[in-house]
């Protein structure tokens, strides 16, 4: 695999976890604002572990349908590089959150199956990347970091306008395969390189840039 593959952390809570991802080779730090999740970071520590993030390393707010005023408290206060939609914002919504923050904002788009790829073209024009993820399961309290994959082969052969990154159960052991197979330039890991969940693990997050780059 290429060196030029960019790997996103989602849902770092210890600054040094924030560490070992940055030591990792991390371009992407994702901090989680879903209080439902393991990977939850308040406002005041979410600006704490920001603020020690190096230049060049891209900090990331993972929100779920979150409204104006959790956003604008966020931003107030954390110092961040992207907005991460995880819900079920609208095209619409994207671009009124791009122009209330002037901030580049990821869509999420889960996918399950063949009919789900739709609903990718609806964000392709407006969103500045998407992250296409494995879809939730029914009754999951969770959006994502489930610890779930999808079909990769859906994506094989399959060209994008704006730029994408891959989400859905990867780990140290199947990443480089999951680039091979959808030709993905970025890759996104939460639950694959934790010990428990919430609980990120130094060892497994090096592996894991060394697997997607290696």
């Amino acid at each position: 695999m290429p060196a030029d593959i960019r790997v996103k952390i989602c849902g770092l809570t210890q600054p040094e976890q924030v560490q070992a991802a940055v030591a990792a080779g991390a371009s992407y730090l994702g901090f989680n604002f879903f209080p439902k999740s393991p990977r939850f970071a308040d406002i005041p520590t979410a600006r704490d572990l920001a603020i020690e993030v190096p230049v060049g390393v891209a900090k990331v707010a993972l929100t779920v349908d979150a409204d104006n005023a959790l956003l604008d408290a966020i931003t107030d206060a954390v110092p961040l590089d992207m907005l991460q939609l995880h819900g079920h914002e609208s095209p619409a919504r994207v671009r009124e959150v791009q122009a209330r923050y002037g901030l580049p904002v990821m869509k999420v788009v889960g996918i399950a199956d063949r009919a789900d790829l739709i609903g990718l073209q609806d964000y392709w024009q407006v969103a500045d990347q998407i992250l296409v993820d494995a879809k939730a399961p029914k009754d999951a309290v969770l959006p994502g970091g489930n610890g779930i994959s999808f079909d990769w082969t859906l994506l094989a052969e399959r060209r994008w306008p704006c730029p994408w990154m891959l989400a859905g159960g990867l780990t140290p052991a199947n990443v480089a395969e999951a680039i091979r197979l959808t030709n993905a330039r970025q890759v996104d890991v939460a639950s694959g390189v934790e010990t428990a969940p919430g609980v990120k693990d130094a060892a497994l997050m090096r592996a894991f840039v060394q697997a997607a780059q290696g």
